[in-house]
């Protein structure tokens, strides 16, 4: 094919004045205050509060009675004095009377968490002092000055759900997966204050960075997986499981801890009626675990970090019977080997993932609740998604609840760019039809919407596919290596801490060197669709050219398929810069041969107008 030079011109306006993103009176105080800065670092001032838990817990796989007691030292970071502490008790989903935004199956409500024994400081309270209905609850006759701590001692218990599966319950007999049991304090942070946002079940968490010590009790031959490092193997399991484990940690090859022919010995456990199995995990924002005696366990491990050789082991624990799974393990290694080589190219920040065989499709700090799948796409881009969440929001701490898109988006585009990667024969579009069919329509809000302001279609494309589409036209734009420089300021100055949206948008500016407001504005803020169309072509002489209109008001970036009488095909691309300024670009280029068809877009460029994307000569 005859090598093609191939310019383009902007049809540019006057230059535009300097792009202000929107800032709410409530976010400007912050930059008043001091903790945050217009620059996207935190301020001078910033402030987040922290706490120890000492968690004991004990499960009863028959009853499914989830029993425990904490102690709990909460330090009061902020300026303020604290008369009240909000907890945060998420099993109450399931409690009688409780608000839901998601179906329960009547046998799984119950009369919620009891909560019992509750002491501060040393004295004893009153066991109605924990006030609330729902998944948030107020324990009021503390006083927590500035700067200080309180130690806050109680014992909880509720029964697991086994019907309905929000994100944690029974798997099947054997089996559970048990998040959200403990209660928590809830963020207490410089915008808000207390979260006081209700768990209804579809929207998702915002937790502070943490440090736990856990004990979990559970009978013989039930094997815990767990956020956190397991500090006794050898009084849980029989050395050779310990030394099958400890081998995995060093090495790239995949092995098996527990097979079937382990199983079925039936000694693979110490031989006590119940094991305690201890965990510690520092600076997290939650802690799982789940359970089973019955199912397998493979697990290997990966470089994470060249400089140091610090590794990362990866774990699965599933049910044989999921074929699915077998590969999951090779899916997991590779997800945590990209994600710190190649994007987004940082070191995976944890000593281990565990992808347990479950019910749902949830993340967790160094756990994931995966249902098994039909194909093997989806098993590769679900694995993907969910490992992904490590850094964002659990790395990177953002409100789940309010700002979905400031985790789910990154998800997203990391499904889309390192499925390919696992297996160059994925075609991963998810969201891509949705948002092509529904932008610009009522439906379609703002991505900055607040994420407890929409459901449905409204909340899903602003979570997933209008954000993610938003990082990769960015990363289109500025290359990968200026992309991953901006991306890396923003982890830098955030991981271990909760950024809010202006935040992030600031930090890529300052990381980048480059005002992008521009774009944050359009795609972000502003409401709106993409509608490319070919204006013009100039096929009658050698100098062709080709004029694009944007008649839509969101940029994305110009596909061009060119095909020539004589068959042959050339692609042009260009990003969503030429549209800065303009709504109009111009692909020029010589050539002899005649245009016979030009045809607009890709799998990534979602635009709302098929019918005017393509031209043909006549």
């Amino acid at each position: 094919m005859k090598y093609l030079i191939v310019t383009f011109l902007i049809f540019s306006t006057a230059a535009t004045a300097q792009v202000k993103l929107p800032i709410p009176r409530d976010v400007q105080k912050l930059y008043d205050f001091g903790t945050r800065s217009a620059d996207g670092r935190p301020g001078k001032n910033y402030w987040q509060n922290t706490a120890d838990y000492n968690i004991t817990v004990t499960y009863d796989p028959i009853s499914r009675l989830v029993s425990g007691s904490e102690e709990i030292r909460y330090i009061n970071n902020s300026p303020d004095g604290l008369n009240e502490i909000v907890f945060k008790v998420y099993p109450n989903l399931y409690k009688k009377g409780s608000v839901r935004d998601m179906s329960v199956e009547a046998a799984d409500i119950t009369d919620g968490v009891s909560i019992r024994n509750v002491e501060v400081n040393g004295i004893k309270k009153s066991d109605r002092s924990l006030r609330g209905e729902g998944t948030t609850m107020m324990l009021t006759g503390v006083s927590t000055p500035s700067k200080k701590s309180t130690t806050i001692k109680l014992d909880f218990s509720y029964t697991l759900n086994k019907e309905s599966h929000i994100r944690t319950g029974e798997i099947e007999e054997g089996a559970a997966f048990i998040a959200y049991f403990f209660p928590r304090i809830a963020v207490y942070d410089d915008l808000d204050g207390w979260n006081m946002n209700e768990y209804m079940g579809s929207k998702e968490f915002y937790n502070d960075f943490c440090n736990f010590n856990v004990s979990i009790t559970v009978p013989k031959n039930y094997l815990v997986w767990a956020t956190g490092d397991l500090q006794n193997c050898s009084e849980v399991l029989n050395d050779k499981y310990c030394e099958r484990l400890e081998a995995a940690e060093k090495n790239d090859s995949i092995v098996f801890i527990v097979d079937t022919v382990d199983l079925r010995s039936g000694s693979i456990t110490q031989n006590n009626p119940a094991n305690t199995w201890r965990f510690k995990a520092d600076n997290v924002v939650d802690f799982v675990f789940a359970l089973s005696n019955h199912y397998v366990w493979n697990a290997s491990s990966v470089v994470v970090d060249k400089k140091t050789g610090r590794r990362t082991r990866t774990d699965v624990a599933f049910n044989t019977k999921h074929k699915d799974y077998f590969e999951v393990i090779d899916f997991s290694r590779q997800t945590v080997d990209l994600m710190s080589h190649w994007f987004p190219k940082w070191p995976f920040p944890y000593s281990h993932i565990s992808v347990f065989d479950g019910l749902d499709q949830m993340e967790y700090p160094m756990m994931v609740n995966d249902n098994p799948v039909e194909s093997r796409e989806d098993a590769v881009t679900l694995t993907v998604h969910e490992i992904f969440h490590t850094l964002f929001p659990f790395y990177m701490g953002t409100n789940e609840t309010k700002y979905a898109w400031m985790d789910e988006g990154w998800a997203t585009i990391g499904e889309w760019l390192l499925s390919k990667k696992i297996d160059s024969t994925i075609v991963d579009a998810y969201g891509v039809a949705r948002t092509e069919m529904n932008a610009g329509n009522e439906v379609d809000l703002p991505v900055t919407t607040l994420s407890t302001q929409t459901t449905g279609t409204a909340f899903f494309l602003n979570a997933y596919p209008k954000p993610a589409y938003g990082y990769l036209f960015v990363k289109d734009a500025l290359g990968d290596e200026l992309f991953l420089k901006g991306l890396h300021f923003y982890m830098d100055q955030w991981k271990g801490r909760h950024p809010l949206p202006l935040d992030f948008f600031n930090c890529m500016n300052t990381g980048t060197g480059k005002n992008l407001n521009w774009f944050w504005k359009k795609w972000f803020y502003e409401d709106g669709y993409a509608d490319l169309f070919i204006a013009k072509v100039n096929n009658l002489s050698s100098a062709k050219q080709i004029v694009i209109e944007n008649k839509g008001s969101k940029p994305i970036p110009v596909d061009v398929t060119i095909t020539f009488t004589d068959g042959s095909q050339q692609k042009v691309h260009r990003s969503i810069l030429v549209w800065e300024r303009s709504n109009k670009t111009s692909i020029s280029f010589t050539s002899t041969k005649k245009i016979r068809r030009i045809e607009l877009g890709s799998l990534y460029t979602p635009d709302s107008v098929k019918e005017n994307n393509v031209w043909e000569s006549k």
